[in-house]
């Protein structure tokens, strides 16, 4: 039997509880075995996002209706019916009596026992028709407001924010989140490139501080159908990965700069058109293979014309053969991602509470091979995609405690005028209370060379 969008979804989610590994990887190797693509391929993700946006209200819905409690369930058959439910309840262009026909169709392709084809159905079914008494997913139940958090998360997050913001935050983290472009200022200028979405139908407008941002609120297409794709007039980016970058400057004509952690090259693809007019050399690191292949292939013009040189290695291993001293060193590193839950809904079911110091004790080595890499008067910007205390100032307070040669310096000048308000003890941090990603950068000047 063909596999259907549902079907991916479903197994997807069924995966990703089980063995929490990263979601795109996942989802490209589900993609690819059961040549899902195209349309298919986009409604099997947005089921997936959804769902996991909306987890717990779902199993509410479920529980309502079902005389099988969760715990006793089949795995596939609970994801299936959130799924289901999330067509329903979600989706006003998917007709109700598809949402149920192609999500049972899918429990047939998992191969699940007959009787198991009919519950969904049956329970699908009777959440229609008692569909206009259901709960609204913001409502309260029971006095406990529905977050679709983990409860370990929310603690922590009321702890540090309060318990307003912090149901704020969660509220936020439970909606779609806008697609947000860097607009390539060396081939198209912002305005420019307003006029051709606005010349075709598309409603975009700019960022509120990132100065080569725009925000494109209702796009639901896919991003090579964008103006512009193929001639790399932008990059997909968050407007507050888009300022982090900025703390780098001023920079230096003829410079050497280093990306210490460069992904898949999101920032890297910044540094490059910001460093351009001084004919500075950016370094790239990157260790892992499909990460290193993505960034070449954006990033080959770079790479050709000498611009760029990528290392594919860890950080420990590149410092132990490179004799250079950076003016710059841009050190985004790995982190737990709870500032970017809102865009990757299934960190937030991925992580567990113990990993927060896993990660911040790796932060810490990272900066100790980081900044013997800096000369005398260069800059190292640290920055998390993180809203965790202990990966933030109290990992720049450890670090400034035993380095004295280095100094936090104010992000306030390096930052567009009016995102004063993103700067806290000095360092920029955005949550989504600010209508941003919750993004951490602090800006450390080597003062002096140490012993």
């Amino acid at each position: 039997m063909k596999k259907n969008s549902r079907f991916i979804a479903i197994t997807a989610l069924d995966q990703l509880r089980k063995n929490h590994r990263p979601l795109p990887v996942l989802f490209q190797r589900l993609c690819t075995r059961y040549q899902v693509a195209g349309n298919d391929r986009a409604l099997a993700m947005n089921l997936i996002y959804g769902v996991l946006r909306q987890y717990q209200y779902l199993d509410l819905i479920i529980s309502t209706f079902s005389r099988t409690p969760l715990k006793k369930m089949h795995p596939l058959v609970h994801q299936g019916l959130a799924v289901g439910f999330y067509q329903i309840i979600f989706l006003d262009r998917i007709p109700h009596s598809a949402a149920v026909n192609e999500t049972v169709k899918a429990i047939h392709a998992a191969k699940l026992p007959k009787r198991l084809h009919g519950f969904v159905n049956g329970v699908l079914r009777e959440g229609l028709r008692q569909l206009d008494q259901l709960p609204g997913p913001d409502e309260t139940v029971a006095d406990q407001r529905l977050l679709n958090h983990p409860d370990w998360l929310t603690s922590r997050w009321a702890n540090h924010f309060g318990h307003e913001k912090m149901v704020e935050i969660c509220r936020l983290n439970n909606r779609q989140q806008p697609l947000t472009l860097r607009i390539n200022s060396l081939k198209k200028k912002r305005k420019k490139y307003l006029e051709v979405c606005a010349a075709r139908g598309i409603k975009a407008h700019s960022c509120r501080y990132a100065p080569h941002g725009i925000v494109l609120p209702d796009y639901q297409g896919a991003i090579s159908t964008l103006p512009g794709y193929n001639e790399n007039w932008f990059q997909v980016q968050g407007e507050a990965a888009q300022l982090v970058t900025l703390l780098l400057q001023p920079f230096h004509q003829s410079g050497q700069y280093l990306d210490g952690c460069a992904g898949l090259g999101g920032k890297t693809g910044h540094l490059l058109e910001l460093l351009k007019p001084y004919n500075a050399h950016l370094t790239a690191v990157e260790p892992e293979p499909h990460r290193q292949e993505g960034l070449a292939n954006t990033h080959h013009y770079a790479l050709e014309d000498g611009r760029l040189s990528l290392h594919g290695e860890t950080l420990q291993q590149y410092s132990t053969h490179s004799s250079t001293l950076f003016d710059g060193v841009l050190l985004d590193v790995p982190c737990s991602g709870t500032g970017v839950i809102g865009r990757q809904p299934d960190i937030r079911w991925c992580r567990q509470a113990g990993d927060i110091e896993d990660y911040a004790s790796r932060q810490q080595l990272l900066l100790a091979i980081a900044e013997k890499l800096v000369k005398p008067g260069g800059i190292l910007v640290y920055a998390t995609c993180s809203l965790e205390p202990e990966e933030n100032f109290e990992s720049i307070n450890r670090f400034l405690a035993t380095t004295p040669h280095f100094t936090l310096a104010d992000c306030t000048t390096y930052l567009p005028d009016g995102a004063a308000s993103l700067v806290r003890n000095g360092c920029f941090q955005s949550l989504p209370t600010d209508g941003l990603d919750g993004f951490f950068g602090a800006r450390l000047v080597r003062t002096w060379a140490s012993d």
